[in-house]
């Protein structure tokens, strides 16, 4: 029993230098970032101080209502065990020649998120910047039919279907606007007369999916022309 107290500071100073290391120091390098304008400029009156642009956009983006829905469908679907959402700097891996970025991801991106999804393993493709390769309407469609049968955008993809967040239904009068359009004589296509709609769980992961787009500079990471 004499060396309890010697053994009581070893843990309280093993916890505190854990603690210092892990938790106090992370919040001293970025718990101060914040929202910025692509463009920052040296103030006038302290020159090592930048100032943001009046009138310019803010970024990171914040996520809408609809897009935090998607994002609770992502991560109830278990997509993060497949996929990242992280472009990595050129010298660690081909990153940006496989469009997955056009510039390395950091640690601002991610400061409007209120759970971050960086991923552990790459069984798919990354989606930092999945909306910027898939954008507008077509985007949308494609991204729809991927998730319904992965194999009708994607031959020989690994990824399984999730035909279960859409609706097959027999078309009344005149098809629904918002049903899947599959390419001509498709083996994955419904039966003649009938037709298939996203849910609202299915509408939700793709306008999550399409937010997901590095397409703005930050201080610290810029968008380099090419």
């Amino acid at each position: 029993m004499k060396n309890l107290p010697l053994l009581f500071c070893g843990i309280f100073f093993a916890l505190a230098f854990s603690f210092v290391g892990l938790i106090l120091t992370s919040h001293i390098q970025i718990g101060g970032l914040a929202q910025t304008t692509e463009t920052v400029t040296p103030s006038e009156a302290d020159p090592s101080v930048m100032v943001m642009a009046e009138g310019e956009p803010l970024f990171p983006r914040k996520e809408s209502g609809i897009v935090k829905q998607g994002k609770d469908v992502y991560i109830s679907m278990g997509c993060v065990y497949c996929h990242s959402q992280q472009a990595r700097r050129s010298e660690f891996g081909a990153d940006f020649d496989r469009g997955w970025g056009p510039r390395q991801t950091v640690a601002r991106d991610y400061i409007t998120q209120e759970r971050v999804l960086l991923g552990t393993m790459r069984t798919g493709p990354d989606l930092v910047h999945l909306g910027g390769r898939y954008a507008g309407d077509a985007g949308r469609d494609w991204n729809h039919l991927h998730l319904y049968n992965p194999q009708i955008v994607s031959e020989g993809s690994t990824m399984p279907p999730f035909a279960f967040l859409y609706d097959v239904r027999k078309i009344e009068n005149e098809p629904s606007p918002n049903a899947l359009v599959f390419p001509p004589n498709s083996e994955y296509g419904p039966e003649e007369g009938y037709e298939v709609v996203p849910t609202r769980r299915a509408v939700a992961l793709v306008e999550y999916l399409l937010s997901l787009k590095i397409d703005y500079s930050l201080p610290e990471a810029p968008i380099l022309e090419q």
